[in-house]
């Protein structure tokens, strides 16, 4: 089954110093590079996907260094393509969709749990894959509402851990 985790908005502004600080940014960022490395000697696609808004105004803005996706993701995911959104949902007026051909399942993990992740997974032009939100994978402004967005994603799509997922694909899964 051609797999492909989609990483959202692993930008400058959600960490420590940024304009919008995630509650376990850091550490949601070294369980992602490790998930992306295993992704990709697992065969799976990873596709990156950015933020961005206005030049100038502030918060993700274009060509801040808010906006730009943390190095170690970068460098985890080698020759990833990067999808540059300016609304909540990744497939939204965005090329998302172009590089997803032969996808069957999708992996979604990133930033802004009760937003970006939701409209993303959830989204309209999602529904021909098989969706499964990756939660210790995703962060959120507080643990509170990282946990209640999980719950409600819970209810209307599959919650994985990044571990269940590469553990299958060890075992013949």
């Amino acid at each position: 089954m051609a797999r492909c985790l989609l990483v959202i908005d692993i930008q400058n502004d959600y960490f420590p110093g940024g304009a919008l600080p995630l509650w376990q940014a850091e550490e949601t960022e070294a369980r992602l590079v490790a998930a992306i490395g295993a992704a990709r000697r697992s065969g799976d696609r990873v596709i990156l996907v950015r933020h961005v808004t206005p030049a100038g105004s502030g918060f993700l803005a274009e060509g801040s260094e808010g906006a730009e996706i943390r190095p170690a993701i970068r460098e985890a995911a080698g020759d990833a393509p990067v999808v540059t959104k300016r609304n909540a949902d990744a497939f939204q007026d965005t090329g998302l969709l172009d590089h997803l051909a032969g996808t069957r399942e999708l992996l979604v993990a990133g930033m802004m749990t009760q937003n970006c992740i939701i409209f993303s997974a959830m989204s309209e032009d999602a529904r021909p894959f098989r969706v499964r939100v990756i939660a210790d994978l995703c962060a959120a402004p507080t643990e509170m509402v990282h946990r209640i967005a999980l719950t409600s994603l819970g209810s209307k799509l599959t919650l994985t851990e990044a571990g269940e997922v590469w553990a299958e694909e060890a075992a013949g899964a």
